[in-house]
């Protein structure tokens, strides 16, 4: 029922405009998690397709996963940076078509282990803050 969801949240996003292309994204699999449990990481994953088919037009998101448990004195410096009550760090693959994207991005490239960073609020819910290469 919550991958239907998500499925559900990412086709409305994509009808709403020209974003990003999210419709064959592998969420490719990741260590288990001390920190995180699968729901919560795969709930931060859907912040980020969404926000990709939002705003990443002329682009297609390949992959993305959970960055890992190694990465949990970045996770701290992010909550304190966004003032939130923890991060996550993911990790992904996205090809750029001829345009460029928004312009920012090298037309006709592939970018790979660019970051998304999330932060989540105190009623739980995560939000996007930040994304680029660490």
């Amino acid at each position: 029922m919550y991958e239907m969801g998500i499925s559900l949240l990412l086709s409305l996003v994509m009808m709403c405009g020209s974003g990003g292309n999210v419709a064959q994204v592998e969420i490719t699999p990741w260590k288990p998690s001390a920190i995180y449990t699968e729901e919560e990481i795969l709930e931060a994953v859907g912040v980020a397709e969404a926000y990709f088919a939002k705003e990443f037009e002329g682009c297609t998101l390949r992959e993305i996963t959970y960055a890992g448990d190694d990465h949990q004195d970045e996770f701290a410096e992010w909550t304190k940076s966004y003032e939130g009550k923890e991060a996550i760090v993911l990790v992904s693959t996205f090809d750029v078509d001829a345009s460029g994207g928004d312009g920012s991005l090298n037309p006709n490239d592939t970018y790979e282990n660019w970051e998304w960073v999330l932060v989540r609020d105190k009623d739980g819910t995560w939000r996007h803050v930040t994304h680029g290469y660490g």
